[in-house]
């Protein structure tokens, strides 16, 4: 339950502020931003709820941080009405391409090392930047690094939901927080009326398609995969496809898997026991309900927070799922090519427009590919270390 909770909180504070640009480059009202929270949450915790129970499995749900990046460039240009437009066209495509059962075919060719190399490098900038905050904030910062380090020695099982509990109270003590302005209040859904252009359709609905695809789903499957979790990709996808059509009508964009929270709810800082882990999707689920329920309210709560203070936690949140992946690296008799994957994915490389993510694992599978293709015998991997 604290891993479902943590990734809402790291959800709210990190992937929201996007979603907040759009709406500040869209000059929307702060009620139709609070619309916009409701459906993105409403959506991620319904569909969140039923995969993790139906599939026991620690499904965690999100909305499209890449995709919600396309939206600034394009809004005020673009109405809220073709965006939601886009958003209706973007869910019926992914909603044929999870039935067709395309992207689980394509899943299987990715081996387990080279999907733990682009999931070490895409967690690993997370994991640098915990440090970062020593020079702006360093009583924070550091404060918050020996109180992990104390957790993990005397209460590891807790040791993240008291890691928060003393950032929270550092920042307070330190006057660095903004509590003040901070009311609570309950959304009014608003309905918008979608509408279609070819312009809106190929700028915004394909791009959104493509990024929630690679960025997303790729990253989001290889979580659970390298858990030890062979969920369907169909059914994950087309659920998902269904809450965004629903979510789309209030303003809300894609929901699809997440991938960076994921990591924080599949692994043994979860639960011991793998079985028993799919609580965390569930409770991840409720957390966004109650959250959507006051959207406009959580930003303003979370605005009230030093950023420092949700990094550091992030970065060392994720320092299990780092070390997990980078185990499987070294493990891996494919080496060579999950060490690739891993770098070229870390690099933060961009070409097309498409993420380091994507092109990590695209040139991490044709290493793969070519490496096999000259090795022989079962000392493949001895060779490999010769030859380097």
């Amino acid at each position: 339950m604290a891993a479902g909770f943590l990734a809402v909180f790291i959800s709210f504070s990190g992937p929201l502020a996007i979603f907040y640009q759009a709406a500040q480059a869209a000059n929307m009202p702060h009620e139709m931003f609070a619309s916009w929270v409701w459906g993105i949450s409403m959506g991620a915790g319904v569909s969140g709820i039923l995969l993790s129970w139906i599939l026991r499995a620690p499904v965690i749900t999100a909305w499209s941080a890449p995709g919600t990046a396309l939206l600034i460039p394009l809004f005020p240009g673009l109405s809220i009405h073709e965006a939601v437009g886009a958003y209706i066209t973007a869910a019926l495509i992914l909603l044929l391409i999870g039935l067709s059962g395309c992207f689980n075919r394509l899943m299987e060719h990715v081996p387990k090392g080279v999907a733990s190399g682009m999931m070490a490098g895409i967690l690993l900038p997370f994991g640098l930047s915990a440090f970062k905050g020593t020079s702006s904030l360093p009583l924070l910062t550091c404060g918050m690094i020996g109180a992990y380090i104390a957790c993990r020695r005397y209460c590891p099982r807790y040791s993240i939901v008291l890691l928060l509990a003393a950032g929270v109270l550092i920042a307070f003590l330190s006057d660095l927080t903004h509590f003040s302005g901070v009311h609570f209040g309950l959304v009014t859904p608003q309905l918008i009326s979608p509408s279609w252009r070819w312009s809106s359709t190929f700028s915004l609905a394909l791009p959104l398609v493509l990024t929630t695809l690679t960025g997303q789903y790729l990253p989001g499957m290889a979580i659970l995969r390298t858990a030890g979790y062979d969920s369907g990709v169909r059914n994950i996808i087309a659920v998902n496809s269904l809450a965004s059509l629903a979510a789309a009508f209030v303003g809300g964009i894609t929901i699809t898997i997440a991938a960076i929270t994921a990591a924080m709810c599949t692994g043994r800082d979860a639960h011991p026991d793998r079985d028993r882990r799919y609580v965390a999707g569930i409770s991840n689920g409720v957390f966004y309900l109650l959250a959507g329920l006051c959207g406009g309210s959580v930003v303003m709560l979370f605005d009230a927070l030093p950023r420092e203070l949700i990094v550091t936690l992030a970065g060392l949140a994720l320092l299990g799922p780092i070390a997990s992946n980078l185990e499987n690296i070294a493990a891996s008799p494919d080496r060579d090519a999950s060490l690739i994957t891993f770098l070229a994915t870390a690099s933060g490389m961009t070409l097309f427009g498409l993420s380091s993510a994507f092109w990590g694992i695209l040139i991490g599978i044709i290493a793969y590919r070519v490496l096999r293709s000259g090795v022989s015998g079962p000392h493949s991997g001895a060779k490999s270390d010769l030859a380097l």
